[in-house]
């Protein structure tokens, strides 16, 4: 029911309950409304007869109202339902989208991870695993140089740089008061100062030396610090035991491990040996990966070399020309010793050797390389020719000026004036007469005295595998004038090395037959297997009647000639005296004075050649180089067991009634 307010306002009772939906069709269909019959429309707020608005009744419009009211209200309710519905759409249908749009995304990534590792995945990974890689050189240990008796002249030590990674250690000890503490404890080891260290260690470079060529207990006590980023690399170092002993034919390497000199400079290739490498994973901060990639290829060693070199009596040899040498103020001089049997060269001795530990200069030895007159040396090249070609006998008898002109006008003298000598042709060589071997020799056609001097090595390297050798100076006979045709018959317009000279006496005492004169024996492989030297064929020279005379004839100039001074005793020794000149590029003209002894004479083992540059006390090899030639001899033929001349010398007259 209605009622009204204070102020006499009818207030509306309770809405009725809203009828169901099935209920609300029930009473429609009822009524004859849902027959479809025509209703005549009504104006709303009318009462549906003369248009005219009705007074409302409240409670009698609510309770007539009420049905279709109630079922206009449940209709707006099944419409705004359906579209909500057709708005939102169904949980199903949602599902159903983000499926799809998952699926789609899925199927993306599928093909996507397919395609990166299934296709693109190995060169991918190649390039991340290239990165990550770092390849250390493994340095191949260079072969040893050792004498004939297997004492070692060159070796290669162990050393190791020792380097920092500047990140791992500032990760670590980032602070200046951490890198200072660092260096202050690897100064003393590393001989180095601490501030420099310092600054070393703190940066952003990964690798960074320290210090260089320290030895393997040094570098034990440097990764004993256990400093973070500090490791070493593996090198080596030459080393050369017995010092300037052979520096002359040994040689020396330069800072980056090839050789500079010697024979390290002609056998480097063999003595370097191949070297490997380690490729490893490292990670950002260069820190090696244990579990990573690591593979090794291990350096072959180079291969050792054997010398015929004595190292006993190169030193011996060194110390007796160094000491001639400051004596009679010359400015070098030379000693070889060569076993005429083999061509293996004892001794090959520089004065002033340079110590390959620290070299001062990479120049030939002056054996190989000097260049001079061989002087009265030559003259037993001469003899041989002339006894070959049968000119003459040891004892035939000739009158022998001081001066003496050949048919061209030339003139000759000898070096000390004297009056006419009666001497065989043993006392012209026991004497050292030019005019007398003018005198003989001239009657040799000159492409005969060409020929002989040639075929005793002038005018060619003698192949001893030395750098630096000179071939000599030997012109064709057609090129001589009309005075050096005669004086190289005494030494003279003609350039020899000390090796040439030397390679003469000793094909004489070897019976006229040439061999050829080597310094290296031979090489031992990695696995021990030893290779002999490579040596030309032997080359008979002369016959060996003639090399045999000469040397007899040879023994008369020591007992009886210019080469006293050159005795041993117990021995028989033959050998020559020697006063020639050399040429300077700016002209002047230097003595060279020199002695050549075969030992013993009656079985010779032994060639001795000493030869010393502008002496200033004397010109006479038999004053300045015999007394070192005796020395020399004496101890190699002692310590190499030589025995005694058992016999006493039967020698040719040097003079005649």
């Amino acid at each position: 029911t209605a009622g009204r307010s204070p102020a006499g306002r009818t207030t509306p009772g309770p809405l009725p309950r809203a009828v169901p939906t099935q209920r609300l069709q029930a009473r429609v269909g009822a009524t004859g409304e849902a027959t479809g019959a025509p209703r005549t429309p009504r104006a709303s707020g009318t009462d549906g007869t003369d248009g005219l608005p009705r007074r409302r009744v409240p409670g009698a419009t609510r309770r007539a109202a009420t049905p279709r009211a109630s079922a206009a209200l449940a209709g707006a309710r099944v419409r705004d339902a359906a579209a909500r519905a057709s708005r939102t759409g169904t949980p199903q249908r949602r599902q159903s989208a983000l499926l799809v749009v998952a699926l789609c995304l899925l199927t993306v990534f599928a093909g996507r991870l397919v395609y990166v590792q299934g296709l693109q995945g190995p060169a991918i990974a190649e390039d991340a695993l290239s990165t990550r890689l770092v390849t250390v050189p493994i340095p191949g240990d260079r072969g040893d140089i050792l004498d004939r008796d297997g004492d070692v002249l060159a070796t290669s030590v162990e050393r190791w740089n020792v380097v920092v990674n500047q990140r791992q250690f500032t990760q670590a000890r980032s602070t200046a008061q951490g890198a200072a503490d660092a260096a202050a404890l690897l100064a003393p080891l590393l001989q180095a100062d601490p501030a420099a260290l310092g600054a070393k260690l703190l940066g952003e470079d990964q690798f960074v030396y320290l210090g260089k060529n320290v030895s393997p207990e040094v570098y034990e006590q440097v990764l004993d610090l256990g400093l973070p980023g500090v490791t070493g690399e593996r090198t080596t170092d030459r080393v050369y035991p017995e010092g300037t002993t052979g520096g002359n034919v040994v040689g020396f390497v330069g800072a980056e491990g090839h050789g500079q000199a010697g024979l390290e400079q002609v056998f480097d290739e063999l003595l370097s040996g191949r070297p490997g490498e380690e490729t490893y994973e490292r990670g950002a901060r260069g820190q090696r990966i244990p579990t990573g990639q690591d593979d090794l290829v291990p350096a072959v060693p180079g291969q050792d070399v054997k010398l015929t070199i004595d190292g006993d009596l190169q030193y011996t040899a060194q110390a007796a020309i160094d000491e001639q040498v400051a004596a009679t103020g010359a400015e070098w001089g030379v000693v070889e010793v060569v076993d005429v049997r083999t061509g293996e060269i004892l001794v090959l001795a520089d004065s002033g050797t340079t110590d390959p530990n620290a070299p001062t200069g990479a120049d030939a030895s002056r054996a190989v390389a000097a260049v001079y007159e061989p002087g009265s040396t030559a003259k037993v090249i001469a003899m041989a020719a002339i006894l070959e070609t049968g000119l003459a006998t040891p004892t035939s008898q000739y009158v022998v000026p001081y001066t003496y002109a050949v048919p061209n006008g030339q003139s000759f003298k000898d070096s000390h004036e004297h009056p006419d000598l009666n001497l065989t042709l043993t006392g012209i060589l026991a004497e050292s007469s030019n005019t007398g071997t003018v005198m003989v020799g001239q009657d040799l056609p000159a492409q005969v005295r060409h020929d002989y001097l040639a075929r005793f090595g002038f005018g060619r390297t003698t192949g001893v595998g030395l750098p630096g050798e000179s071939r000599g100076l030997l012109h064709d006979a057609d090129a001589w004038d009309g005075r050096t045709a005669y004086a190289v018959l005494f030494g003279q317009g003609v350039g020899a090395t000390t090796l040439q000279s030397t390679q003469v006496f000793a094909t004489l005492a070897n019976g006229g037959v040439r061999q050829q004169p080597h310094v290296v024996a031979g090489t031992y492989a990695p696995d021990g297997t030893y290779r002999p030297a490579e040596t030309e064929p032997p080359q008979q020279v002369v016959s060996e009647q003639t090399a045999r005379t000469v040397v007899s004839m040879l023994e008369s100039a020591v007992a009886e000639g210019t080469g006293g001074n050159a005795a041993v005793p117990g021995y028989r020794i033959a050998g020559k005296t020697g006063t020639a000149q050399a040429w300077e590029p700016n002209g002047a003209i230097k003595i060279v004075s020199s002695f050549i002894g075969i030992a013993p004479a009656d079985d010779p083992r032994l060639v001795v050649n000493v030869a010393l540059y502008d002496p200033k006390t004397s010109i006479y090899g038999g004053t300045v180089a015999a007394p070192v030639f005796s020395e020399v001899t004496a101890h190699a033929l002692r310590s190499l067991g030589v025995p005694p001349s058992g016999t006493p010398a039967e020698l040719f007259p040097t003079t005649w009634q």
